[in-house]
């Protein structure tokens, strides 16, 4: 009859624990220790006999292709499943430039960013958040925070514009609920849960396995999807998982097991071979920004891991940048020294030091700003309150069609005390997209479910 000794459930190979330690915790502790240890041996084994067994093959030692790949599968074919399949590869990219979209989680207050000059309303109802007299002059009599300073070269080369009053009606004041649907590019029913940015590259055709990526700890909902976006915090963090001491022949008989097997897998894996390669070669150094360029730390340090990746070739088509702090019920500050002041003027300064840190190459480059939604038009003594009417902000290499973008019909008739909806978020969306990579208007309705696109005019 067998006898439980404690209620610890028992390794099954190792049934008794009792040799190991008095104390029953303790004892299975050291079993499972044990344990992993063995596997560990047991795997740098497995590394080495594909190593082995793939130079055998090539030495022609009477090693076929038949049982390499037998003795391969359940380790290489797992591992390059998981790292590759999903990159959708080919170096052929068939639309040229970058949108980089840099999304404000909190709800940026659009009318401290951009605002139309001596408005009555704004004197009324917010004469405590009123942008100061160091602002910056724009077209159509409005007028930009001093907080974008570090932007106005590019906003006199008419390269830097602002589309007021966005929104879209199934916005609510949830932040949760108003960012899911800004990722997805409607509601998650609509889109089967899928990131505008990822239906985007769709239309972008094929590209290396950089052409999506997402700069943080996670992928961002606008890229989640069907093509395989990368997410890193840095480009040397991209590498096989695993202990350094195989890494190299791992990738070696990956490398060795899917070539010449006339099969969809092999490229895949060819291309995500090829970005770990793109991705050590660039971190082998220190990154040294263009002349004169610093990028501070937060924002400014994804800009950077940009910055390498498209000064070094990686080929990125679409990426993400996220950015909190946006959330000013109190304290919001709209002059120098304030909050968001603060938080804008990091913001601006880490746009410059990337478009300067391009150089020739910003050519290429949009960046898109945005948020989930703005917030109402009255103070409420300190900061404001969830609302609607963003501030789309635009960068691009390419001259854009003036400093305010879009429709404008003032604040003599609020939505319940927000700015109106003049211009549709998902048709600014598109239409910044269809500016810079040139696509059709039928490639950009199929971006976005269950809506009717309607162009704006935004490049010149």
């Amino acid at each position: 009859m067998e006898m439980t000794v404690h209620p610890y459930p028992l390794h099954p190979e190792c049934p008794d624990v009792r040799r190991l330690a008095d104390d029953p915790a303790e004892a299975l502790l050291r079993a499972e220790a044990d344990i992993v240890a063995a596997e560990n041996a047991a795997e740098a084994d497995r590394y080495r006999r594909l190593e082995e067994l793939e130079e055998a093959q090539q030495d022609g030692r009477g090693v076929t292709r038949r049982t390499f790949v037998a003795g391969a599968a359940a380790t290489a074919t797992a591992l390059a499943t998981a790292q590759f399949v999903t990159t959708s590869a080919s170096f052929a990219a068939t639309k040229t430039g970058t949108l980089i979209h840099v999304f404000l989680y909190g709800g940026l207050d659009g009318l401290s960013l951009v605002a139309p000059a001596d408005e009555p309303v704004l004197a009324k109802a917010r004469p405590d958040l009123l942008l100061g007299a160091d602002s910056l002059a724009l077209g159509r009599d409005f007028k930009l925070t001093s907080a974008f300073r570090p932007l106005e070269k590019w906003l006199r080369a008419g390269q830097l514009g602002f589309v007021p009053a966005v929104s879209d009606e199934r916005l609510s004041r949830s932040h949760f609920q108003a960012a899911d649907a800004c990722n997805l590019g409607g509601l998650p029913g609509e889109t089967g849960g899928r990131g505008w940015l990822d239906s985007l590259v769709d239309a972008l055709g094929k590209g290396t396995a950089f052409r999506s990526v997402g700069i943080g700890s996670t992928l961002p909902r606008s890229l989640v999807g069907t093509n395989g976006a990368l997410s890193l915090n840095s480009v040397g963090s991209l590498r096989l998982n695993g202990d350094d001491r195989y890494r190299e022949a791992t990738e070696k008989a990956i490398r060795g097991l899917f070539t010449g097997i006339n099969h969809p897998v092999q490229e895949a894996v060819r291309s995500g071979l090829g970005a770990l390669g793109t991705a050590q070669k660039l971190a082998a150094k220190p990154y040294e920004p263009a002349g004169g360029v610093e990028y501070t730390d937060g924002v400014g340090s994804a800009f950077q891991q940009l910055a390498q990746l498209i000064k070094g070739g990686a080929n990125v088509r679409v990426a993400t940048v996220g950015m909190g702090g946006y959330d000013t019920h109190e304290n919001q500050g709209t002059r120098e020294g304030g909050q968001l002041h603060r938080r804008l003027t990091e913001l601006a300064g880490a746009m410059a030091a990337f478009f300067t840190d391009l150089g020739d190459r910003a050519a290429d480059v949009t960046v898109m700003v945005s948020s989930e939604f703005g917030r109402r038009v009255a103070s409420n003594g300190g900061g404001t309150d969830h609302g609607h009417g963003g501030v789309v902000t635009v960068l691009s290499g390419r001259k854009l069609a003036g400093s305010l973008l879009g429709r404008w019909n003032g604040l003599s008739d609020l939505d319940s005390g927000d700015v109106p909806e003049y211009n549709n978020m998902f048709d600014v969306y598109g239409s910044v997209a269809q500016g810079r990579f040139g696509l059709t208007n039928a490639e950009v309705d199929r971006i976005f479910p269950r809506r009717t696109y309607t162009p704006m005019k935004l490049y010149a």
